[in-house]
């Protein structure tokens, strides 16, 4: 098939990731600095026990940490001005500055404090969280040493950055987005491919098999994936089973029939965003052209929830105030929804906004960050399901969905479209002649 998007050699995604990051620690860093009011945040990780937080301020050439990395940020507001300052013999980077001479100063911990005192921040954000797993990098043994060495009149002035590193996970920059419906485009294509005639073949292929052609098409393509691709089927001759069977439990060998209701979970890495995409297909009978109208409409009410999902995002709310409005908007309007729409970005479940869970239908708990508001440049999977009875097939079936959207300042909007149509196997095709 035509690729619709290039995908970068690897000297390219570097100089994309690099100018990305620069962007980000220029401009993006200090607002968010200043809205959650912490001057001064310490980064700090060991190598291969890297905390999520700094794994995504690493350069392009970096790919963990170097014996103990800490990084520190001072946000000057007064003068306008952000030191981005790495306690470490060379540089991170091109962003990051070296400052740290081992020669002068033998003791890695003296030199932060050092820095610390000439800077006299008022508040010192460390990453640790109770509500947010993204922002609970920080080690216990760096915790420890950090704070045995930190001069007592700066003790009361350390807070958590929680906050301040969960904005940071899930704002999205403009150029980012410019990549993101490339990131989304090349995942539907991907989709698309393994869903056809070109992949399947029915009575044939099996489930498992279309699976590791997505794994190995990402691996062909020079990309990632962030967990494993499914597919599974829906027939008529079998009861609806349990939400979890989508994801584990289910045979990994089906072999693919006409008649099947197909649904996969996908997703890829690239340029370090991650998609996350659920799209149905229908495999046509010999007798038929088209989807029956049962999975047509079936569809159409999966598209029903997912707007009156995306209609109820609306900055300032928490996610359970969106779940609870738009769950209950859907099942007045009759249908019989679940949602469970997360964080997407840096991370494939990142950290933000969590909009449900496919099991916690009455709202998170305080701990899986139930107070956390929706704010604007932001991204989610938008992933829910609806369950409509088929009486053909005398049974009940999920029509199930996920695709990425983008909350801006000016409303919602999908990152790169949304399925409205079933895809066909094999597509549809005219034939002429006698």
């Amino acid at each position: 098939m035509t690729w619709s998007q290039q995908i970068l050699p690897e000297i390219e995604r570097a100089r994309v990731i690099d100018e990305i990051l620069d962007d980000r620690f220029h401009n993006l860093l200090p607002q968010l600095m200043d809205e959650t009011s912490i001057d001064m945040w310490v980064v700090i990780s060991r190598e291969y026990n890297e905390d999520p937080v700094l794994r995504t301020m690493l350069p392009a050439k970096w790919l963990n940490a170097r014996r103990r990395t800490i990084l520190v940020f001072y946000r000057n507001k007064g003068k306008n001005s952000i030191e981005k300052l790495a306690v470490a013999r060379y540089d991170v980077g091109k962003n990051i500055s070296s400052a740290w001479d081992k020669e002068k100063e033998p003791d890695q911990w003296s030199r932060l404090m050092q820095l610390i005192e000439e800077r006299n921040p008022q508040k010192i954000g460390l990453n640790y969280s109770k509500d947010h797993n993204i922002a609970d990098g920080l080690d216990k043994t760096d915790y420890d040493e950090f704070m045995d060495n930190l001069p007592n009149n700066f003790k009361s002035r350390v807070t958590t950055a929680e906050q301040l590193a969960v904005r940071w996970i899930e704002t999205r920059t403009e150029r980012e987005m410019v990549i993101y419906d490339q990131l989304v485009d090349i995942t539907h294509d991907i989709i698309a491919e393994a869903f056809s005639e070109k992949v399947i073949t029915a009575g044939v292929t099996t489930t498992s098999e279309v699976e590791w052609w997505m794994r190995q098409k990402v691996t062909d393509l020079g990309l990632e994936t962030w967990f494993h691709p499914t597919v599974d089927v829906q027939r008529t001759s079998e009861e609806l089973v349990s939400h979890l069977y989508s994801f584990s439990g289910r045979p990994e060998d089906t072999v693919i029939m006409p008649g099947d209701l197909l649904h996969c979970d996908f997703g890829i890495s690239y340029l370090r965003l991650n998609t996350d995409c659920q799209e149905l297909a229908y495999v046509l009978k010999p007798e038929e052209t088209e989807a029956p109208s049962f999975l047509v409409n079936g569809l159409k009410d999966g598209n029903r929830v997912q707007d009156y999902l995306t209609q109820n995002m609306i900055e300032g709310r928490t996610g359970n105030q969106i779940l609870a409005k738009s769950l209950a908007d859907a099942k007045a309007a009759g249908l019989r929804p679940a949602i469970y729409t997360h964080p997407l970005g840096l991370y494939g479940h990142s950290a933000g906004t969590t909009i449900g869970m496919w099991d916690s239908q009455g709202g998170v708990m305080k701990d899986d960050g139930e107070n956390y508001p929706l704010n604007p440049n932001t991204v989610y999977a938008i992933e829910l399901n609806t369950t409509i009875t088929i009486p053909e097939w005398k049974r009940d079936i999920r029509i199930m969905l996920e695709e990425a959207g983008f909350f801006g300042k000016n409303g919602f909007r999908y990152v790169n479209g949304r399925q409205t149509e079933l895809l066909l196997i094999p597509r549809v095709k005219s034939h002429q002649g006698n």
